[in-house]
């Protein structure tokens, strides 16, 4: 059966919630970060919804993530929680991409990419009102400009660059303060 690799690029970097065996920097390509799925549990509300991070198709691009090895038993449970968390409104899709890891290694890993076609998707967004939703949302998991700022904050301590997310979270700032 071999390896069980998830690949994460928001908040499965700093909350992974499944037993982690071995972590690396990787890299899909074919795909961008990018806070292109309203959030209506999690970081807003049906009412008010938050912005969450998803990969987008996009051919030519690339994500820069961590790929996580779960740990050997857990395999099963791991799917079976990140489903359960992941594809809560069934605007993710479950798929296994090949992902680079930074030391040269190949593997598949489990990834949730958006759904283009789901109602959830806002692809089109300006960053601009992206900002403007981040910073006044608030769902069950907390607030939504927090999910922005830890998600950046650890790109940022991993060596991971991201200009739209960092611009992003000094707008976000600068409209909270």
């Amino acid at each position: 059966m071999g390896d069980l690799w998830v690949f994460g690029y928001g908040s499965l970097i700093w909350n992974p919630g499944f037993p982690v065996a071995e972590r690396a920097l990787a890299r899909v390509a074919g795909w961008r970060r990018g806070f292109c799925m309203a959030s209506v549990h999690h970081r807003g509300t049906p009412e008010r919804p938050g912005l969450v991070l998803a990969l987008d198709a996009a051919p030519g691009a690339h994500c820069d993530g961590v790929a996580f090895r779960v740990a050997a038993g857990a395999e099963a449970a791991t799917r079976q929680a990140l489903r359960e968390r992941e594809l809560i409104s069934s605007a993710y899709l479950e798929r296994a991409l090949p992902v680079a890891l930074a030391d040269g290694r190949r593997a598949t890993a489990l990834v949730f990419v958006i759904d283009p076609a789901h109602a959830q998707y806002r692809g089109a967004l300006a960053p601009e009102e992206q900002a403007r939703i981040i910073a006044g949302a608030e769902g069950r998991r907390g607030r939504n400009d927090e999910y922005l700022w830890n998600t950046a904050a650890h790109l940022a301590a991993l060596g991971i660059a991201d200009a739209d997310l960092d611009w992003l979270a000094d707008r976000v700032r600068a409209l909270r303060a």
